[in-house]
C-alpha cells in the first residue's frame, strides 16, 4: 500500500489559551486575592453559572489547581479550595529556603549583563506595584522577578522543581504581603539581594534569599497560627456551654 502524504489538514489548531486555562486563571486568581477562601466549597453548577461556561471545563480547571494544590478533592462533598495548615506552610518555606538560595547563588555566579539588567527591571516594577498597586499586581511582579532567577540560573532541575510549587508559593506570598508593613521590608531584602548579584558576591546573595524567605515566613506563619487559634476558638464554642446560657435549677 502506497502512502499517503500527510497534509495542512493534520496539523492542530492551536489556541493561545484554551478555556481551561481561562477558567484554571479566574480560579487561581480567586482563590490569591483571598476571594475564595480556604475551604471554600466548590460547586461545580455554581462556577458553571458564574463563569458562564460548561461543568467539563470547570471540572477540569479544578483538576489542573488541585494538581498545584491550591484545590482538594477531601472529602465526598466535592471539591474546595484547600487548606493550607502551618505544617504544610512550614514544610514548603523549608523546601523554598533551599530553592530559591540554590537558584540565586547559580544566578550571581552564572548570569551575564543582560539577565542582571532584565533581574534590576523586574526589582523596579515589583518597587512601583508595592507602593500602591493591588495585591494580584504586587504577586505577579514578584514571579516575574523569579522568573528571572529561574531562567538565568542555568539549572533546569531546580528551576523546575520552583516552579511546580509556584501555586502554593504565590498564596503564602500573598499571605505574607497583605500584612501590615511587609510591603517595604519585601522589597528592601529583594534590594539586599540584588545588590549582592550585582556584586558577584554568590554567598552573599545566596544569604540574602534565605533571609528574605525567613523574614516572609515569619509574618505568613504568624497569620496562620492566629487563624489557626481562631478557628479552634470557634469550635469549643460549638460544644462547650457557656455558664449563662446553662438552664437554672428552681429551688
Amino acid at each position: 500500500m502506497r502512502r499517503a502524504q500527510l497534509d495542512d489538514s493534520f496539523k492542530i489548531t492551536r489556541s493561545p489559551v484554551t478555556l481551561r486555562e481561562m477558567v484554571c486563571n479566574r480560579l487561581r486568581q480567586a482563590i490569591l486575592n483571598f476571594q475564595l477562601l480556604p475551604g471554600d466549597r466548590l460547586v461545580e453548577r455554581d462556577l458553571c453559572d458564574r463563569l458562564g461556561v460548561s461543568r467539563t471545563s470547570v471540572r477540569e480547571a479544578l483538576r489542573h489547581l488541585e494538581s498545584e494544590g491550591l484545590v482538594e478533592f477531601a472529602d465526598a462533598r466535592g471539591p474546595r479550595v484547600a487548606i493550607i495548615t502551618l505544617e504544610d506552610a512550614c514544610d514548603l518555606y523549608e523546601l523554598r529556603c533551599v530553592l530559591e538560595g540554590l537558584i540565586v547563588q547559580l544566578f550571581t555566579l552564572r548570569a551575564g549583563p543582560r539577565e542582571i539588567e532584565a533581574l534590576e527591571q523586574a526589582l523596579e516594577e515589583n518597587r512601583k506595584a508595592l507602593e500602591g498597586a493591588e495585591l494580584p499586581e504586587v504577586i505577579e511582579t514578584v514571579q516575574n522577578f523569579y522568573n528571572v532567577l529561574m531562567e538565568g540560573c542555568g539549572n533546569r532541575v531546580a528551576a523546575t522543581q520552583l516552579r511546580q510549587l509556584q501555586a502554593r508559593v504565590s498564596y503564602l506570598r500573598a499571605t505574607s504581603v497583605s500584612q501590615a508593613n511587609r510591603r517595604q521590608a519585601s522589597n528592601a531584602e529583594m534590594e539586599r539581594m540584588v545588590a549582592a548579584i550585582r556584586s558577584g558576591d554568590a554567598l552573599a546573595a545566596h544569604q540574602a534569599s534565605v533571609d528574605h524567605v525567613r523574614a516572609a515566613a515569619q509574618v505568613a506563619l504568624d497569620y496562620l497560627q492566629r487563624q489557626q487559634e481562631h478557628q479552634g476558638e470557634q469550635a469549643r464554642e460549638l460544644f462547650v456551654p457557656r455558664v449563662q446560657d446553662e438552664p437554672r435549677i428552681e429551688r
